[in-house]
Order: structure tokens, then sequence, then C-alpha cells
């Protein structure tokens, strides 16, 4: 019983992957993603996301490059997965995952096509996105998805990184419009703390980032929320949603927070999205911006 909770757990907990990273992004339909591939099924898409069996490494490859992300990032919690899914001494690593389906099938995104298949049992919940800094460019195609409300849960914990991995490397998003025709923003500079600058452990530092508002919307009421819980451990602790001052087109803001870095070495790799005073994303398509701070005791804030 132990091992069919632990498979169940691990389908969950990678169908929870891809679903951040989806939601990350805007959560582009699975007819769009499947356009971007050129290589998938929109129902197999969807399939991956339900965590009903673990997706082949052939899906993951075109689902992480529909979101926009490195597929390498993703491989090693894929085997992770798949070595917990799989049964003991078996051969083919990717022999146990479902096949990717490269004709698309008929029926329309979201069917209520029932499975036989058991409800996963628990949600180990990861989160991973390209890494970075804010560049938005406004564009607006006439009709756009609705507004994505951000929210994290209590149940989520973040992939560890280790200090040779800073900076993590940023990748592109799919392009999706701003939720507020005509708003864009603009990442200035890292005013305090740029990437992988060295702090000890167990202490309490600034982080500053400038950005600007290069749009035609006033910024009233927004905030950057963060992606990652922030009350876990072994992660540096921030405030959940960090206040953006009103700012007007043309004017530039500087952002700032408090972060305390926990008491283990490791690199400290912490993301943001900018929110609207709703609570919705205002910038779907934009790379989160992030703080990556390599923790080890030995060096000091600048």
């Amino acid at each position: 019983m132990d091992d069919i909770r632990a498979r169940a757990e691990a389908i969950e907990g990678f169908a929870t992957i891809l679903r951040e990273l989806r939601s990350a992004v805007g959560n582009p339909p699975f007819r769009e993603m499947s356009g971007r591939s050129g290589a998938i099924s929109h129902t197999t898409l969807h399939e991956a996301t339900k965590g009903n069996r673990l997706p082949s490494w052939e899906t993951t490859v075109e689902f992480v490059k529909a979101c926009g992300a490195d597929p390498a990032a993703y491989r090693e919690r894929w085997e992770s997965a798949n070595q917990a899914v799989r049964p003991a001494g078996a051969g083919n690593p990717a022999a146990h995952a479902e096949p990717a389906v490269t004709e698309p099938p008929a029926g329309e995104e979201g069917g209520r096509r029932r499975l036989t298949h058991p409800a996963a049992l628990a949600a180990a919940v990861v989160i991973l996105t390209g890494a970075a800094v804010l560049t938005v460019v406004a564009v607006n195609r006439g009709s756009q998805p609705p507004a994505q409300s951000l929210h994290v849960t209590a149940t989520s914990s973040v992939v560890a990184f280790s200090p040779a991995t800073c900076p993590v490397p940023a990748t592109n998003p799919p392009w999706a419009a701003p939720l507020h025709e005509g708003d864009k923003a603009e990442f200035v500079e890292d005013v305090t703390l740029p990437d992988c600058t060295r702090v000890g452990a167990g202490e309490t530092v600034t982080k500053v980032w400038r950005l600007k508002n290069a749009g035609s919307v006033p910024w009233k009421g927004y905030s950057l929320r963060r992606l990652d819980p922030t009350q876990q451990a072994d992660q540096c602790q921030t405030i959940s949603d960090v206040p953006i001052a009103d700012t007007q087109p043309g004017e530039t803001v500087d952002i700032r927070t408090d972060v305390t870095t926990p008491r283990k070495p490791g690199l400290c790799y912490v993301r943001f999205k900018m929110v609207d005073a709703t609570g919705a994303i205002v910038f779907p398509g934009s790379r989160p911006i992030n703080f990556q701070l390599i923790v080890d005791g030995s060096g000091s804030p600048p």
C-alpha cells in the first residue's frame, strides 16, 4: 500500500509541476500549446496535468517547450518521479510512463472524458519556471484570456538549487497580452543584491529592484506576489506580497523587501509576479522577477 501511495504522490507531484509552469505563463490553451509544439496533441498535453499517470519524457519536453521553458531543467524531476512510479528492477526508465501522442484526436480541449484511474492521494507541489528579470512589451490582439489570479498554497515547496546553478538561466515564456491594455513594465536595475551575491546564513538583508512604468496605465495598488512559499526553512523568508508605490506612466519606482536567509548554505532563488489591486496577474507573458542569493556564511551584502 505504501508503494501505491508513493507512486500516486510522485505522479500528482509531477503533474503539479506542469500545472504551475503553465499557470506562471498565463495558462495558455492546450490547443495553442499544441500548435507551438507541432509534435503533440492538445489532449496529451492536457492529460499530462491531470495526475492520472506520469507523462512520458517526450510529452514533458513538448509541454515545457510550449511554455517557453528549458526541458533540461525538468529532466531530474521527471527521472525522480519515474523512478518512484516504475516497479523495482524495471529496465527502461521511460517504459512505464505514458506514450507521447502526436496525432491530435477529436474532441474539444478540457472535455469531460471520464477516467478509470484512481485519484492521486497527495500532492508534492514543486514550483519552477524560467528565471528572471521583468521585461514586458504591451501588445493587444483584441481579445484576451480571463485574468489569472495568483495563489500559492502552504503545501508548496521549492526545487533545490545549488550555488553552481547561479545565475539560474532565464527562459522566455510564450507571448501573452498584459491584463490592462497599454500596460508595460521595464526592469531598470538591481539596486541591491545583484544575482549571486553571497550572504551569511541567518542574516536579514534588503533587496531592492528598480522598475519603470513604461506604459500608459497608472500602477495603483500593484504589488509583487511571491510565487514560492514564504515559510520554508531551507529558503529565504520574505513577505508574500511586496507593495509597489503608486507609479504614474513614465516614472520609475524602487520596490524593496526584507529577506531573511536560511541557516544552511545553498542557493536562495525566489520569484515574484506583479499583480494588480484585485490580485490578478498583470503581465502573464512575462518572466517572473526574482532574486538569487548564495548563502554560505562567508559574505555580506554590498
